[in-house]
């Protein structure tokens, strides 16, 4: 089994900022200005490599509110 497969065996903690994003379900855009005013965390540094931890991102996720709660129809369509 080469190094690659291997990698296709494990899910990835840190994802790179197009990751990140995807992860999210928002544009690259979107999720650096969402890192910006802190409803997504900033990331980590691995060596000389940047990537988000995905559970931060979960949790930031989860910390959102939901449709309804604390968000009007017209700031969700700004967001989205």
């Amino acid at each position: 089994m080469t190094t690659r497969d291997q990698q296709a065996d494990y899910p990835r903690r840190g994802l790179s900022r197009e990751r990140a994003a995807a992860w999210v379900g928002v544009s690259p855009t979107k999720f650096d200005e969402m890192v910006k005013d802190g409803r997504m965390p900033g990331p980590k540094a691995i060596d000389g490599r940047i990537v988000w931890d995905r559970y931060r991102l979960d949790e930031a996720f989860e910390a959102l509110p939901d449709r309804g709660q604390g968000a009007t129809d017209e700031e969700w369509k700004v967001a989205v």
